[in-house]
């Protein structure tokens, strides 16, 4: 059999004030803090492990393509959650798929997202919507 990936392990982003993209992620989104040392934190959502790690080189300025971190938000909690970050954040691209998603940036430029929905909820709209021409495995 061959050897394959299992799942994601977690995610580093590069941020020049680690204090800074800590409030943001603990304040504003709710991560939970795991760990934390002069450069660098970890935090978790859900089975996410997101690790935040100081680094000189990172940007302040939105990464210019589409690449982009989304997080799972409930639908109870997702208005309140965006309005919250359309008013703290800039919003990078404005929202056009298969359930709610408000497009944001973190303090670094990192492009984030929280979004409804889940990989079945999309494959569902692309079932029922086959004229938008996305082929579903099942």
């Amino acid at each position: 059999m061959k050897a394959r990936v299992t799942g994601l392990n977690h995610i580093t982003l590069a941020v020049s004030d680690v204090g800074r993209s800590l409030t943001f992620y603990r304040d504003l989104l709710g991560l939970a803090v795991r760990a934390v040392w002069s450069d660098g934190a970890y935090l978790e959502a859900g089975s996410l492990w997101l690790c935040l790690s100081h680094d000189d080189e990172a940007r302040t300025s939105p990464h210019p393509d589409y690449t982009h971190l989304a997080f799972s938000v409930s639908e109870t909690e997702y208005v309140d959650l965006s309005k919250r970050l359309v008013a703290e954040c800039v919003v990078w691209k404005d929202d056009k798929s298969e359930g709610a998603s408000t497009y944001f940036l973190d303090p670094d430029g990192h492009k984030l997202e929280i979004h409804i929905g889940s990989l079945e909820t999309r494959l569902a709209n692309y079932r029922q919507n086959p004229s938008k021409g996305v082929t579903v495995f099942d």
